[in-house]
Formats: C-alpha cells, sequence, structure tokens
C-alpha cells in the first residue's frame, strides 16, 4: 500500500467528516424551534416578551406588528396558507371573529386551567393573557370629579358640547360600541354615538386622545387606562395635569376588554407555539409584563400584583358583559358608519 494512496484516503475521509459535520449543523438549525407571531399588543411589550420567551426556552419569535382588526381580516384572508402560529391581540372580539371562522387550534388545558375561565373562549380556543379597563380621562384644571357624568351615555348630552375626546377608528373603540350594542341595543347605540359625533373632538388614536386632555385641548376623552398610565410614567407627576376618571355602578364605560392569544389551527409549529401561550400566562411571564412599566395591564393569573399605578382589579365595577356578549365586533364598524363616525 503506498503512502500517497494513504493520504488520499484519509483527505477522502476528513472531507466527507467535515461535509457531515456541516450537514448536521445545517439539520440541527433547519430543525430548530420556532414560531411566527401576529401581534397586535404594543411592540415594546411584544419584544420584551420574545426576547424573554426565546431566553427561556430557546424557541425564536418572528413578530409581524399590525393593528388587530386588520390582523384578523389578514389571518381571515390568509386561512390554511398563513404563515402565522401565534396571534396576541388586545382586543377579544377579534379572538371570536377567528373563533368562529374555524381558525384556531385548542388551547392546551393546563394554560386554559391557569386564567379565570370568564377571560377566556367560552370554547378553549383562546386564552386571555391581561385585561384592561375603559376610563374617562379628564383634565384637572377644568373639571373636578363631582363634575363627571355618572354615564358614559351622559357625553352625548348637549352640555358635553366640545368637551369630549374620542378616537372612533382605533381599534381599542370598537369593543366599547360592541358592548353598548349588547347593553342597550342598536337604537340606544347610534343615539349615543351621533351625540357624540355631535360633541366630541375627533383623534386618531387613544394616544391623541390622552395627550389632548392632558394639555388641556379638551375637558375629557374616552381611552383605555393603560394610555394615561403610560403618559403619567412618561411626564412624571409635575407635567401630569389630567387625572383617570372609573364609571361607577357597573355602567358599560367601565367595560373591561380582554387582551388574549391563541394558536392558529394551520399552525406548522404548533408545539412551540403552545409552549408560548403557557409562557404567557406562567408567572414569569406575568410578572414580567407586571412589572416592565411598559405594559399597565391586569395580570389575569391568580397572585400577581398589577402595576401599582393601576386601581386593584377587585375594585373595579365592569358591566356583566363577557367576552361572548362582546361578540367579534361584527356590528361596530356599522353602528360607526350609520353614525357618521366612520
Amino acid at each position: 500500500m503506498s503512502l500517497s494512496w494513504v493520504t488520499q484516503t484519509g483527505r477522502k475521509t476528513l472531507r466527507l467528516a467535515l461535509a457531515g459535520a456541516i450537514a448536521a449543523c445545517f439539520a440541527a438549525h433547519a430543525g430548530a424551534a420556532s414560531l411566527t407571531l401576529y401581534s397586535a399588543q404594543h411592540e415594546q411589550l411584544t419584544e420584551l416578551l420574545a426576547k424573554d420567551f426565546e431566553k427561556a426556552t430557546g424557541i425564536s419569535v418572528r413578530v409581524r406588528d399590525g393593528e388587530g382588526p386588520a390582523l384578523a381580516a389578514q389571518l381571515v384572508a390568509e386561512g390554511t396558507a398563513t404563515p402565522a402560529d401565534v396571534y396576541f391581540t388586545e382586543n377579544s372580539p377579534e379572538l371570536m371573529l377567528l373563533e368562529e371562522k374555524g381558525l384556531l387550534a385548542p388551547v392546551s388545558a393546563d394554560s386554559l386551567k391557569t386564567v379565570p375561565a370568564r377571560y377566556d373562549s367560552p370554547t378553549g380556543a383562546w386564552l386571555g393573557v391581561v385585561a384592561r379597563e375603559n376610563v374617562l380621562a379628564y383634565n384637572t384644571a377644568k373639571l373636578q370629579p363631582s363634575q363627571l357624568p355618572a354615564s358614559i351615555l351622559d357625553l352625548a348630552q348637549p352640555q358635553w358640547k366640545g368637551k369630549v375626546g374620542i378616537a372612533p377608528s382605533d381599534a381599542d373603540f370598537l369593543p366599547l360600541v360592541s358592548a353598548m350594542f349588547a347593553a342597550k341595543g342598536h337604537d340606544a347605540t347610534v343615539a349615543w354615538l351621533k351625540g357624540l359625533k355631535t360633541n366630541a373632538q375627533i383623534f386618531d388614536d387613544d394616544e391623541g386622545v390622552v395627550a389632548a386632555v392632558n394639555r388641556g385641548a379638551v375637558a375629557t376623552g374616552i381611552i383605555n387606562n393603560y394610555y394615561w398610565a403610560r403618559l403619567h410614567v412618561g411626564l412624571g407627576d409635575a407635567a401630569t395635569k389630567s387625572a383617570i376618571y372609573h364609571f361607577p355602578g357597573g355602567d358599560v364605560g367601565a367595560l373591561v376588554v380582554v387582551s388574549g392569544a391563541a394558536v392558529l389551527k394551520a399552525s406548522k409549529n404548533a408545539d412551540a407555539a403552545q409552549q408560548f401561550l403557557a409562557y404567557l400566562v406562567s408567572e414569569r411571564g406575568q410578572k414580567l409584563m407586571a412589572e416592565s412599566h411598559i405594559d399597565f395591564e391586569y395580570p389575569l393569573r391568580a397572585g400577581v400584583t398589577a402595576d401599582p399605578i393601576l386601581k386593584p382589579f377587585d375594585q373595579l365595577s365592569p358591566p356583566p358583559i363577557d367576552v361572548q356578549k362582546l361578540g367579534d365586533d361584527s356590528q361596530a364598524a356599522k353602528l360607526l358608519r350609520e353614525a357618521g363616525l366612520l
């Protein structure tokens, strides 16, 4: 046997070994767990959660951000061809829509047990994660608490003309309209919306409403509690010229909305997707949200305390409108158009 043959054989073996190692590396990378998240939550929060989940599990998360209704409509259009594994959004009606379309996979029983059933899908198709309250922001130099309305319905009355700000095209306004429709019916809801059109200054979003209230451009504004808390933390006590008012006695204006998540039935990474939902309601995930000073929502896992800037969850008095009664927002946009607000 010649030395040259041995050398050639050794080189061939080495090349094969290297090729095998490279192939194994690529195979491992290709098989690494990952998921695609369609998120209508705030981008800072989504990024924080995605990075922490990846750190905890090794599962990478690709995020597509957008508005809740738009992403839900996209998921309906994509159907079984969607690249999404998980949908995470601020308002339950978008999840109810996807549930009705048959696009969601059942949430694992262990995850569902973590959150009170009234905040989850009626059929177990999606999972409640956190909640936020509808409130009235008011400028403290323009109004005293004793002057604030007993009901959100009052804001449609003539005495409130020019004194209220709303963002009817904001996705967060739709559930309030749906709640009004569920509680009061078509005619009363349209009358209320027409009254608001007469009385209100119109803004693009809740951020615009609360900023205008704080600077005194408008006396009050209908928002979710999240937006005032974020503004207050950003500005500090001295520059905060506003406060929030919680509608009493189960008024529709005190609606509590659920932010939730679901696994798409078409997911190619269902195990990773279920792990992400479990993480969102885990003690680790819930504490991260509550302590982030980014997400001013109420954790739904028992034993996790909300940010202290929020009124305690058990002291809220929301109307008796659960996620099922709130529905899928199918009527809300129609009612807003009928009233001339869209």
